[in-house]
């Protein structure tokens, strides 16, 4: 399996694994899935970039409980915005804001009339309760408005709190608003260093990489001129560095190989322009495997952390942080459910399935960026494809590749590495990415035969 990875979108539309890619695509993958699989989630759906292809929300089917009948109503709604810079449906990241529409329906009118029929309701009963306190003490009413201000609130934010992680990160991170000859957009990132490296999405800046315009917008309000140090598109992380600003503040990382489901964790960016929007949730899954966008030996694949804090568009390249105000991902994709207009449709915002980067491998491709300015792309030199009865099976085998040197051969069928199970293509290129070169890894073949394999690492120049 070559180490180009086809299955996948980057934050503005993002697939979980299932549909493969190419296997035919390039073999300097370190594993490509085969065409159109199953989508591995078993959502039906896909991911999608956040500033990536639009998709149009299901329609609603809107009930009268007024009616002896039920009488359902359907009307779609759709947010318009810029194409994405992916095709291929799946989760779904934004990079570019998108504008909401309002649409008229009959719907609308339905729910006005029960909202006045529950504010007749609540003033009824609310005037009753009153007259009868009244009439009881033999005094007049009470009014709130009378009442003084509560005290201010004043000292340190609990240890631990979504505030707290809001107060620690926000002045990290940094809104980037991208223009070049193809298009304009806007996304997140955040401060690695004092001196301007800012850590972000691929999707996010890869519209300015030929010669375009990148403006970082600090929460304080400084701005300055920001400029493409390096970028991977095979796992969507980029590094940029700006000029013109001091005073700023880097974050602290954290780790991912420790992270735990149900565990909560806070997002911040700019979704929609939005900058300095802070959201919470929790760590749905993990190690999950997600294509996001590309093509060829440029396709995104990641072994996603899953998280249902809102995430949409514009907030691709943030951070995703614990409640120590670590960072522990960087937000890439989400879940964008098919509408009944099929892949024609425009995206929709959140539903609660997020994906982000996981830090441990964010941190080792920026470290190769900012020291070498390009990528390293961890591979085995083989061609892959997803078996007909799972797992993920090898075809051509490079000469002279990490593949070749273990003794695997094309038909063997990837089952297992290390503990990690692997039932597609898309799960093992994943993980082989999440290793990095020279890291020993084992393969378990069909059912138990177990091959030791040291993975490559060669340069990856972006497209």
């Amino acid at each position: 399996m070559t180490e180009n990875d086809p299955s996948g979108q980057n934050a503005d539309q993002a697939r979980p694994a299932g549909a493969q890619p190419d296997a035919e695509q390039s073999a300097s993958w370190a594993a490509q899935p085969a065409p159109q699989q199953p989508d591995a989630t078993g959502l039906g759906g896909h991911a999608t970039p956040h500033g990536g292809a639009q998709q149009a929300y299901p329609s609603e089917q809107q009930y009268n409980p007024w009616s002896p009948q039920a009488q359902t109503q359907t009307q779609g709604h759709q947010i318009p915005g810029q194409q994405a810079p992916y095709t291929q449906p799946g989760p779904s990241v934004y990079a570019v804001p998108q504008q909401r529409q309002a649409s008229k329906s009959t719907s609308g009118k339905l729910l006005a009339g029960v909202a006045a029929i529950a504010l007749v309701v609540g003033g009824v009963a609310g005037g009753t309760v009153g007259f009868l306190t009244a009439d009881s003490s033999g005094g007049g009413s009470v009014n709130a408005l009378d009442a003084p201000k509560p005290a201010q609130q004043t000292g340190n934010l609990p240890a631990g709190s979504v505030e707290s992680v809001a107060q620690k990160l926000s002045p990290s991170v940094v809104e980037l608003q991208v223009s070049g000859r193809s298009g304009a957009g806007e996304g997140s990132g955040f401060v690695l260093s004092t001196d301007g490296y800012v850590l972000t999405n691929n999707h996010v800046v890869e519209v300015a990489a030929g010669g375009g315009q990148i403006q970082a917008v600090f929460q304080d309000g400084k701005k300055g001129t920001a400029t493409v140090v390096g970028r991977d598109p095979t796992t969507d992380i980029a590094v940029v560095k700006v000029s013109g600003v001091s005073g700023l503040t880097p974050v602290e990382l954290g780790r991912s190989d420790d992270l735990r489901v149900g565990q909560p964790v806070v997002a911040i960016g700019s979704p929609f322009e939005l900058a300095g929007t802070v959201t919470s949730g929790i760590v749905s899954a993990l190690n999950r495997p997600v294509s996001a966008g590309g093509g060829g030996d440029q396709t995104t694949v990641m072994s996603a952390v899953q998280t249902d804090a809102a995430i949409n568009p514009g907030n691709s390249g943030g951070p995703l942080a614990n409640m120590a105000g670590q960072v522990i991902g960087i937000n890439s994709a989400i879940y964008s459910p098919k509408s009944s207009q099929g892949q024609g449709g425009e995206s929709g915002g959140n539903v609660g399935i997020g994906f982000a980067i996981p830090i441990d491998q964010a941190r080792r491709t920026a470290d190769d960026i900012i020291n070498t300015g390009q990528a390293t792309q961890t591979f085995i030199g083989a061609r892959v494809q997803t078996a007909p009865t799972g797992g993920a099976q090898l075809g051509e085998i490079s000469p002279g590749s990490p593949a070749e040197k273990a003794g695997l051969k094309s038909g063997d069928v990837v089952t297992k590495l290390d503990d990690r199970s692997i039932p597609n293509a898309d799960a093992l290129v994943a993980e082989i990415r999440t290793r990095a070169p020279n890291d020993k890894v084992k393969f378990t073949l069909g059912g138990d035969k177990v091959v030791e394999v040291t993975l490559g690492g060669q340069p990856v120049t972006p497209n």
